[in-house]
């Protein structure tokens, strides 16, 4: 890191303060394309939830003809899958979001330390700074099996048509 009894420009500290802020924009981004993820997925699952229900309302006065049953259970399965899949984009998204956090908590801290010229703050930044890195990791593996989910998902559609 640096020493606390050194001098240290205004460039420098800006420059300290802000290398977090390339995380904050990497979160940012990966953010944006979760939440865009997480809505596709609450809108398909109303989708299947509506089509489960007119199917039951169009079948009320009559017995399920065999396609029909088919697609019933098939809307089942796939409701059930897309709960999960749901989960994973949702812990995705907070991953991402408390990564943000954590990365603005280590720019903060980086600017007390050298204001306060308190060591232990130093320590706090990059512990700060390396949960944050954790986080972001975890909201990766999170997209990654929620990916896995999806063409799951998709192969239920498929098999349910042959």
């Amino acid at each position: 890191m640096f020493l606390l009894d050194q001098t240290i420009d205004a460039s420098k500290l800006i420059q300290l303060m802000l290398s977090p802020a390339v995380m904050i924009s990497a979160c940012g981004l990966l953010l944006l394309g979760a939440n865009n993820k997480y809505s596709s997925v609450v809108n398909r699952i109303r989708l299947i939830n509506d089509e489960k229900r007119r199917l039951v309302m169009k079948t009320s006065e009559r017995e399920f003809t065999p396609e029909e049953n088919l697609r019933l259970e098939s809307t089942a399965r796939q409701l059930k899958h897309l709960r999960i899949r749901a989960k994973l984009v949702r812990n995705s998204v907070l991953s991402y979001t408390t990564a943000a956090a954590l990365f603005v908590l280590s720019s903060l801290l980086i600017g007390a330390a050298l204001f306060q010229g308190l060591v232990g703050l130093h320590y706090l930044s990059t512990a700060a700074f390396l949960a944050g890195m954790v986080m972001v990791f975890a909201g990766v593996v999170f997209g990654v099996l929620e990916s896995r989910k999806g063409f799951n998902i998709v192969e239920l559609e498929i098999d349910a048509e042959d």
